[in-house]
């Protein structure tokens, strides 16, 4: 009987101990934090114009000559030309749900959303873009769509 006791006494420990030395080989979730707040502080840092946007293959940079845009601080999103303003909201945000665990702005979205009808051409700007680079001067986005496979690029040229 004393055997058995010991036996599974030992047992215990060893289990216990090995519970304890085996590490996990499940990577730690990437941090897009610091690499969000530049993007961000990149994006406020001045007044924007678009001198890209291609809709599934078609060039709709013209919808938009002329108009300026400042990404506020308070993820308001405001576009003037002058004349019109259109009033809208913007944020950059981790996309941690993508099947692709790489540090790469494909983990990142920029966000942009303009309440407007449908037929307003500023709603052809709403999404959330993945970012294919970015600089002091330059925002290149990019989105597939899901429905029908075509591919938006957007491009925002600092003034």
């Amino acid at each position: 009987m004393k055997k058995g006791f010991y036996y599974s006494a030992i047992v215990m420990l060893s289990l216990t101990l090995m519970s304890t030395q085996c590490s996990s080989d499940d990577p730690a979730p990437f941090d897009n934090s610091q690499e969000i707040a530049e993007i961000v502080s990149t994006a406020e840092s001045g007044t924007w114009r678009i001198t890209n946007f291609n809709d599934s293959g078609q060039d709709e940079t013209s919808d938009f000559n002329g108009y300026n845009f400042s990404f506020n601080s308070d993820g308001s999103l405001v576009a003037t030309n002058g004349t019109n303003t259109v009033s809208g909201t913007w944020s950059v945000t981790d996309d941690s749900n993508s099947s692709d665990d790489s540090s790469s702005n494909d983990d990142i979205d920029f966000n942009i959303f303009f309440p407007v009808p449908e037929t307003n051409d500023f709603e052809d700007l709403n999404d959330d873009w993945d970012i294919v680079s970015i600089s002091n001067t330059r925002i290149e986005l990019i989105d597939v769509s899901g429905g029908n496979g075509g591919t938006d690029v957007l491009t925002f040229q600092k003034n």
